[in-house]
């Protein structure tokens, strides 16, 4: 242990916040301010290497997201079918349950479709048990009135939630395409004009659309959500399909070849991601994927933080169920290297959620041992974390065309957001390496606003980032007492991500 005083920034006294971990000393004994005792074993022993190695970790997949950074290249460039006489039947399947806000827009959306009512199929798959029903009905109604061949297609029960409602339609669908869309998401006429022309690669399987986000503008956590979102579609997305890797159909806003689903085996309802699933058995299948960024369909980003904890607990469970199921059939294909890496990183990214709380929880101890490694250890490896996230939604957010002022503030906001989801991300992650599938949980949309909306389900102690909250404030105490000026900026950051995820979590609990 070097002599008290030695370094600048650790007073040999320490008062204050970190005064409780030190020895009391006995008679004759000197203070020692760096010294931390759980029974019979240092905690700086533990604590420092533990905070070192998770940063490590971190810094992985900030280094993937260079990566990915030094080859992303952005086109904007579309292209218009001329549509055919004999253009091919496509079947435009329309999940929906429970959804009074939204599915009257749908379906009106999926009436406009340009493509010819001949080779034009709507299926309404709907699973709901409220007044969405009636609203679904005469919908369908007015575009049978119009002379498109659509209708509502309902089963018994919800056995595989929203893969069950595809598998059940696909069953009755003429169409050799099938377009999906969700309930929130308002396509633009031309959709599948711009589309389908990547079809006429027989190995392309399935083309998938760039989402937009309809209510970005509502408030500063929709616009968060809409960055983190951009990062996902405009870069991951466009890096991927560029460099010949696999990526993934998201659910709604894209169009598959029936017989890659087919080939594939099919929806399967033992992940709560059946899109991510269905992907990559069809990629390993031998399937191409072809991504469209520059078709954009609106869709809403959800309303509150409670909606987007439902969203991203499932998406994060989800996957990492589809890790657990293909993980080791994708190591032992015969893709490349190159693609067996990129795919089990895509699907362990919710990993990072553990260890951002890992991090989290150690970080106010770990600044006590500072002083007692070398600076390059602990500034390095979080510039490399911190940087490359910034790096990152800053040029998703350039390629877009928002302003400086927005993209800065949005920015600031997503990292605020991704670090204060740590706690309820954690928690589905360790849920999706248990066995069971769960329940599929819809996130409720607002829609026009004219209509009742529905409230999201909790899971988890609503609030409970506050305690984390409370454990920063702590240590930026304890930080400005050992003047460790340099690490007030990152605990600082994540002060303010605790604070505010718990603040609105637990403001929509109370609120009901």
């Amino acid at each position: 242990m070097p002599p008290a005083g030695r370094y600048p920034f650790c007073p040999p006294k320490p008062r204050g916040p970190f005064a409780l971990f030190t020895h009391a000393p006995a008679d004759g004994e000197e203070r020692s301010p760096r010294s931390f005792v759980t029974a019979s074993v240092e905690l700086e022993t533990i604590v420092f290497p533990a905070y070192a190695a998770t940063l490590g970790l971190l810094a992985v997949y900030g280094v993937h997201r260079v990566a990915m950074l030094a080859r992303f290249r952005w086109e904007d460039a579309g292209v218009l079918l001329d549509v055919p006489h004999d253009a091919p039947r496509v079947t435009v399947q329309l999940p929906v349950f429970n959804e009074r806000t939204v599915a009257a827009r749908l379906i009106q959306a999926a009436g406009e479709l340009d493509w010819p009512r001949e080779r034009l199929e709507i299926q309404v798959l709907d699973d709901s048990n409220d007044e969405t029903r009636s609203i679904v009905e005469a919908e369908v109604a007015l575009l049978v009135e119009r002379g498109l061949h659509a209708r509502v297609i309902r089963r018994t029960d919800r056995k595989g939630f929203k893969a069950g409602a595809l598998d059940h339609g696909l069953l009755q669908a003429r169409g050799e395409f099938v377009c999906i869309f969700d309930a929130d998401f308002v396509p633009a006429p031309d959709f599948l004009r711009r589309l389908m022309p990547s079809f006429a690669d027989p190995k392309v399987g399935m083309v998938q659309a760039r989402w937009g986000h309809a209510n970005r503008e509502d408030n500063l956590l929709t616009r968060a959500e809409s960055t983190l979102l951009d990062g996902h579609f405009v870069i991951e997305h466009k890096v991927r399909h560029d460099s010949g890797l696999f990526f993934n159909f998201n659910g709604t806003a894209g169009v598959w070849r029936r017989a890659a689903i087919d080939s594939a085996g099919g929806w399967e309802h033992d992940t709560l991601t059946e899109d991510l699933d269905l992907s990559y058995r069809a990629q390993l299948t031998g399937w191409k994927f072809v991504y469209a960024p520059t078709v954009v369909a609106p869709a809403e980003v959800p309303p509150d933080i409670a909606a987007f904890k439902s969203q991203q607990h499932r998406w994060a469970k989800g996957s990492v169920q589809v890790f657990k199921k293909l993980g080791w059939r994708i190591i032992t294909s015969k893709e490349p290297l190159a693609v067996k890496l990129e795919a089990l990183a895509h699907l362990t990214g919710n990993v990072g959620y553990p260890c951002v709380l890992l991090l989290a929880l150690l970080m106010p101890l770990a600044i006590r041992n500072m002083p007692d490694y070398p600076a390059w250890m602990h500034v390095g490896m979080f510039f490399v974390c911190t940087l490359s996230v910034v790096m990152f939604y800053e040029q998703s957010q350039r390629a877009i065309g928002r302003p400086l002022a927005r993209r800065v503030s949005d920015i600031v906001a997503a990292i605020v957001l991704g670090i204060g989801m740590c706690v309820s991300q954690t928690r589905a992650v360790i849920e999706g390496l248990l066995p069971g599938t769960g329940v599929f949980v819809r996130t409720p949309k607002k829609g026009d606003g004219r209509s009742k909306t529905y409230r999201a389900i909790w899971k988890g102690l609503p609030g409970v980032e506050l305690l984390l909250a409370a454990w920063f404030a702590w240590a930026i105490l304890g930080a400005v007492e050992l003047e460790l000026w340099g690490t007030l900026p990152f605990l600082v950051l994540f002060f303010a991500s605790f604070a505010w995820v718990g603040g609105m979590s637990l403001k929509s609990f109370v609120r009901g």
